[in-house]
């Protein structure tokens, strides 16, 4: 585990100091494997503003972005300032005939990761290759879906790594009846996405009671909940509405960001805290010092309000 304990104080004597244990995505500067997404930045571009806002990690971040050989992938992230915690890596679950190319996939991902430094793999259950859209799973296939998440947990196990499963919208995990179903039905731990999971219906605050002692990563992600409405109801793309700018600042929208983050540290979280702001830049390169480094200071600056106010208390 490379979360880092800090230095203040929640209410009861838990450990806070959580803003130490930032850590940056590069979806936050827009970059993602969709076509017609939007412009990607330069990598040491994106690197550099994570190091220049005090982010001492970051997630893999698409397929391919960055290097692709684990000693390149640690050097590249080293030369930055960066380690690499990890990443997310989509996955067929349910399907038995899928069973080979999945523990093959989670082979090649985790041993990418794990050469590089990285402990979290963040596996998502997807209905497809190709990301088709998810189906109401049988009995078998929730039965292989649980099978395959212990599987998965020992081939990343062997590389060193801890599995999380990333609950998101678009895959076969996104509604609340999707993750109360993998709760009962699997010992899997958890991506905790505060965004995606209030998307699909289901309480942050909920999960955060009743799950937490499966946490073992989290995403910090707010919402505009108006503004996912269309995507929600099947009238646009989670492109459209990243593009339209469903996903926010934090504390800017309907994720309740300041209770989550005090219920995770006075249970003891001490994992890393991914500011992951789905972004997609569309209107060409933003000029430096603009762009995506200003929002994610701005949820930067918001935490380490909390973080201070709470100290203080």
């Amino acid at each position: 585990m490379r979360g880092r304990q800090g230095e203040s104080t929640l209410g009861g004597g838990a450990t806070m100091g959580f803003t130490s244990r930032l850590a940056g995505a590069p979806i936050s500067w827009g970059v993602c494997e969709v076509p017609g997404w939007g412009h990607e930045l330069p990598v040491d571009r994106v690197l550099d503003e994570m190091h220049q806002l005090g982010l001492t990690a970051t997630e893999l971040g698409s397929e391919g972005y960055l290097p692709t050989d684990p000693d390149a992938l640690r050097e590249v992230c080293g030369g930055h300032g960066l380690e690499m915690i990890g990443g997310f890596v989509p996955l067929v679950l349910h399907d038995r005939d899928e069973r080979q190319a999945t523990i093959d996939t989670a082979h090649r991902a985790a041993g990418l990761m794990a050469g590089a430094g990285g402990t979290y793999f963040i596996s998502a259950a997807v209905a497809s290759w190709d990301w088709d859209p998810p189906h109401p799973l049988d009995e078998a296939e929730w039965r292989h879906s649980f099978e395959m998440l212990a599987r998965i947990d020992e081939v990343v196990h062997d590389h060193g790594m801890v599995q999380a499963l990333h609950p998101h919208l678009g895959t076969q995990v996104e509604r609340r009846d999707d993750v109360l179903r993998v709760l009962d039905g699997s010992d899997v731990g958890w991506t905790f996405d505060t965004g995606h999971l209030l998307l699909g219906g289901m309480d942050p605050m909920e999960f955060a009671r009743d799950a937490m002692a499966r946490v073992r990563h989290v995403h910090l992600k707010d919402v505009h909940m108006d503004l996912a409405a269309p995507v929600l109801a099947g009238e646009a793309s989670l492109m459209r509405g990243v593009q339209a700018g469903m996903f926010c600042n934090l504390g800017q929208g309907d994720v309740p960001i300041r209770e989550i983050v005090a219920t995770l540290e006075a249970a003891g979280y001490q994992h890393w805290y991914v500011l992951e702001q789905d972004a997609a830049i569309t209107s060409g390169l933003p000029e430096v010092g603009g762009g995506p480094l200003v929002d994610v200071r701005a949820s930067i600056d918001y935490l380490r309000g909390i973080e201070a106010s709470v100290s203080a208390a």
